[in-house]
This record gives structure tokens, sequence and C-alpha cells, in this order.
């Protein structure tokens, strides 16, 4: 009945709209309070969840990339990648997408890289016409690689739970993310070519250069970041203050696009959003604890070893599993709801933690695209008008690119696990 309770009350909160953390907070204390479970429970597990050094990365990292943002980095980097595209057939796309995975080891969150790519590109390629479902299909799906490439938030949350290395599974995180970009870079030219859509024009070395050297200072910041981690020289957390007074530094000194007067709605932004996610954070870790207190991940891991003993089709399963749970649940929740169940799965196949971090973080990136919560869909609908039913049947083809990547770094081991440390 406890379960009824804690999965009937969630899905009725959010099919009423409440917000994703205050469901799973709802839901568990009626969960506690039908259970008999002292009420003073749900406050200590809640603080219990957040009370933890390694998620000051969270906020650190949410305020460099507000100041990133506000610092004119975008189109910094635009300019730069279309130095590099614009005399390929369909420039324009082939800077969503390169823009998008630079952009993805920077600020951290893909909705906030889908709405800062969106807002500058889709005018501009609407006014090449190009075709608005491609277009709105293509930022969404550029810019929620961030969800991939360190510094991922997602990654954080992953590695906090999971008790494994950040700075492994960031260094892991950039050749899948690396590749799913060159899918959608590949699928853009067909696109363009098949549709005519015009080529920029050649840009000179000179003009590279100077490009280059404006946006050297944003291109350094992942370089600092996993650099940083992987030699030693900072921990995750201490990386997003380096990085956080770096994004300061260059925002006001360098490019000269921060005041004084810009800083409160830069900290303001930064706070909204951390505390959106150690709220999901918070009411997760209790939903969790109360699962964990009728044992359903031994419930969960019983029934997925009893439909086969097959490694590889018990992963194909773990894969359809995430893909639906990501399709409701947006990434945080749904990594601090499933890691701690499927983890130990995991382990029992014999697969690394890394390897399996990144399968889960691509999984719910997906669901970042794909309906009824697909929350970067949303955000390029709005962005760009184009109805949900269309941009869905837009993003077909890069859900394929995802898919194929996503089965590489689950049966190829060797993709990711390079880079755990021994």
């Amino acid at each position: 009945m406890l379960t009824l309770i804690l999965f009937g009350g969630f899905a009725i909160l959010l099919f009423l709209g409440l917000p994703v953390g205050f469901g799973l907070a709802l839901a568990s204390l009626g969960a506690i309070a039908y259970s008999g479970y002292p009420l003073a429970l749900f406050g200590q597990r809640m603080f219990t969840a957040v009370d933890s050094f390694p998620l000051m990365a969270i906020p650190l990292f949410m305020l460099a990339g507000s100041l990133m943002s506000h610092g004119g980095i975008t189109r910094r980097i635009i300019d730069f990648t279309l130095s590099f595209v614009g005399n390929i057939r369909g420039s324009l796309g082939h800077v969503v997408a390169l823009s998008g995975v630079i952009m993805g080891g920077i600020s951290g969150s893909g909705v906030a890289d889908v709405a800062a790519l969106g807002s500058v590109m889709i005018p501009e390629m609407r006014k090449r016409k190009y075709e608005d479902g491609f277009s709105a299909a293509l930022v969404a799906c550029s810019g929620s690689i961030g969800l991939i490439i360190p510094p991922s938030i997602a990654i954080i949350i992953y590695g906090v739970t999971t008790q494994s290395s950040i700075g492994d599974l960031f260094l892991a995180a950039i050749a899948p993310g690396v590749l799913i970009g060159l899918g959608f870079l590949a699928y853009s030219y067909a696109f363009a070519v098949k549709r005519g859509y015009p080529i920029e024009g050649r840009v000179g070395g000179a003009e590279k250069w100077r490009r280059f050297k404006d946006a050297a200072w944003a291109l350094a910041m992942p370089i600092i970041i996993i650099g940083g981690i992987r030699c030693g020289v900072f921990t995750a957390t201490e990386g997003g203050a380096v990085v956080a007074v770096y994004a300061l530094f260059v925002g006001v000194c360098v490019y000269r696009e921060i005041t004084l007067r810009n800083l409160p709605e830069i900290c303001m932004e930064a706070a909204i959003g951390t505390a959106i996610i150690g709220t999901i954070i918070a009411a997760t870790s209790l939903f969790g604890w109360l699962l964990a207190s009728e044992q359903i991940p031994q419930q969960i891991t019983q029934a997925l070893l009893a439909v086969t003993d097959n490694k590889y089709l018990l992963l194909l399963l773990i894969n359809l599993l995430l893909l639906v749970t990501g399709m409701f649940i947006d990434s945080g929740p749904a990594i601090m709801l499933l890691a701690p169940i499927l983890v130990p799965v995991a382990v029992d196949l014999h697969v690394d933690v890394v390897q399996f971090g990144l399968l889960m973080v691509i999984n719910l990136t997906i669901g970042l695209l794909t309906p009824p919560v697909g929350t970067a869909m949303y955000v390029a609908s709005n962005i760009s008008g184009v109805p949900m039913l269309r941009l869905t049947r837009s993003l077909l083809p890069f859900w394929a690119v995802m898919i194929a990547v996503l089965m590489l770094v689950t049966y190829v081991p060797g993709f990711t696990t390079w880079a755990v440390s021994h």
C-alpha cells in the first residue's frame, strides 16, 4: 500500500501540474502519514540529502553558467564556429550543432543551452528559409548535449548518488557527447543538401584567428574544468568555484559585458535554478528512502533477473526502462530514484559504474526531447512557434543518432571505460 501511495500520489500530482520536486515531497509526506513514521522524518531525510559537500558543485556551476550566458559567450562561440563551417552547405545548421557541443562544456545545463541557442539561431535560420521543424529540432537536440558534455549537472548528481568519480565520469562523457554532435552534423548536411540551404561564405585565415582569439576565453573553460579535476588540482566542487570566479573575471574584465548592475539578476537566476534542483534532490532522497524501506529496489532487481539472465538482454531492458522514465521525469530526480536501484544490477552484470552512468545520462537526455515531459522540446517549441506534434516528427532522425551512440556506450565498454582511473 505504501508503494501505491508513493507512485499513485506522485502520478496524480504530476498530472495536476505540480512541479516534480513538490510532487515527490507531498507523495512522500502522504506515505509517511499512512505508515506511522514520525513526521520529523520528512525534514530530517530532506536536509540530510542536501547536506553534502560534493553537491556544492551544482550552485557553483549554475552561477558560472549564468555569468557566461550574460557575458556575451553565446555570440562569440557562434561567430567562431561559423568561421569553420561557413563554406559548407547549410552552414547555420552546422553552427548550431557545433555550438551545442562547445556550450555543453560551459553551462552544464541542456535546457539553458537550448534557450540560449534558440533565441539567437532560430530567427537567423528562419530568415534564410530553413524549415521551422528542422531548425527547432536541431536546436533542441544540440542544446541538450549539455546534459552529457561535462560539466554536466546530471553527471554530478549521478556521481554523488553512486559515490563514483566525477572526474572519470566527466572524461568518459566527452567521446559520446562529441560523437552525438558529429551525428547531428552529418544529418544536418544531408538535409541541407536535399533542401538546397545556403552557404554563408568562406572566412579568411586572419578573420578565423581574430574570432578564435575573441572566443578563446570561453573555449578554455572546459579545459580548465576537466584538466583541473583529472589532474587532481581541485575536486569537482572546487572546480565549480574556480570556474565561477573565472567566468566573473571574463565577463567583467575581458568582454566587459557584465556590470555591477547585472550581478543581482545573474545571482538570482543561478539561485532559482539551484533551489529547483536542490528541492528535487531533497524530495527524491526521501522518496527513495521510503521505497528502500519497502524493499522495492530488491524487488525490481529480482523482477529484471527473472525475465532473463542474459547480460545483453538485461541491458536492453534497462535502456527501455530508462527511456520510458525519461519521458515522464526529468534527469535529476530520475537519477536519484533509479541509480540506487539499477547500479547494483549493473555491477552484478560486471558493467562499470562509469559506463552505466553514461548509459543513464544519455537515456535521460533523450527524455528531454520526448513528450510528455520533454523540457527541451517545450523550450524549442516556444521559441520557434512549431507545434509539438510537428516538432516530434522532425526529432525522429536526431533520436536515431542518439540511440545509435547509446547502443555503442551500452555494448562497447571500452568506449567509456578507458577513462576510468585504476
